[in-house]
């Protein structure tokens, strides 16, 4: 196993192993899990510094999860040994997005600024809902959630690193003292 490699995404981790033949239950942290069923290489590891490169010798995706075989793995001990592992792609095999989606790596750490160019913090967190991820965003201002929907998200710039949000009446509980609005 090789421990070269260039940057690497998360796409899951190992909850248990099943079956005596070294079979892991994965629980994906993708949008996309059916992208297991081509993947012939991941990175397995405690985080993506440390991760070893693994074959996948079968991958089944079902509405309950993914099932992954990998090489080297071949019992039900060996399984169990890398139960709470990361699984990782590199950047040729993460998923490619329709323009205006982002990764969550991408989103963390943004500055954000108001439509009238005022700056409100920097994206902490992005909350997973059904209807709609939430960023959270930290600043002088307190914490603001902002709906990650066009209404809100006006503009994304990962070249310089900014966002542009749309606030209404309410997302902003109130201003500290010595803030001018």
């Amino acid at each position: 196993m090789s421990t070269t490699h260039d940057q690497l995404y998360a796409v899951g981790t190992i909850v248990k192993a099943i079956g005596i033949a070294g079979e892991v239950v994965v629980q994906p942290m993708t949008d996309f899990p059916a992208k297991f069923r081509t993947l012939r290489v991941l990175w397995i590891g405690s985080d993506n510094v440390s991760a070893s490169r693994a074959a996948v010798e079968k991958a089944v995706v079902s509405p309950r999860g993914v099932r992954l075989k990998l090489k080297g793995v071949d019992d039900r001990n060996a399984a169990e040994g890398i139960r709470g592992k990361i699984l990782f792609v590199d950047e040729a095999h993460r998923a490619t997005l329709a323009r205006g989606q982002y990764f969550v790596h991408d989103i963390l750490g943004l500055t954000v600024r108001e439509e009238s160019g005022s700056e409100l913090g920097t994206v902490a967190d992005v909350l997973r809902y059904p209807a709609s991820d939430v960023y959270v965003i930290r600043g002088n201002r307190g914490e603001i959630l902002v709906p990650a929907v066009k209404e809100f998200v006006r503009s994304v710039d990962l070249e310089t690193r900014t966002m542009t949000v749309r606030l209404i009446e309410g997302m902003i509980e109130g201003t500290p003292e010595g803030i001018d609005e």
